[in-house]
């Protein structure tokens, strides 16, 4: 994964969601060193599995059963 370190003037005006989408296609991390000398990390993790299917239903009558007290 390459690492890239760059200051927030440096992605001040930046649409969030374009930092994040970049960082996800190139697979890498980017380190945005703050005004105090803090950082603050954004990285890809990669896809996310998918949730398991559970069995199972779903009965009869249930929002009523939970709405009418």
């Amino acid at each position: 994964m390459p690492e890239k370190i760059v200051t927030v003037e440096d992605v001040k005006g930046r649409a969030l969601d374009d930092l994040l989408r970049e960082v996800a296609r190139n697979h890498e991390t980017i380190t945005v060193v703050l005004e105090q000398g803090q950082a603050v990390e954004i990285r890809s993790l990669g896809a996310l599995k998918p949730l398991p299917e559970l069995k199972g239903s779903i009965p009869e009558g249930w929002k009523e059963g939970i709405y009418a007290r």
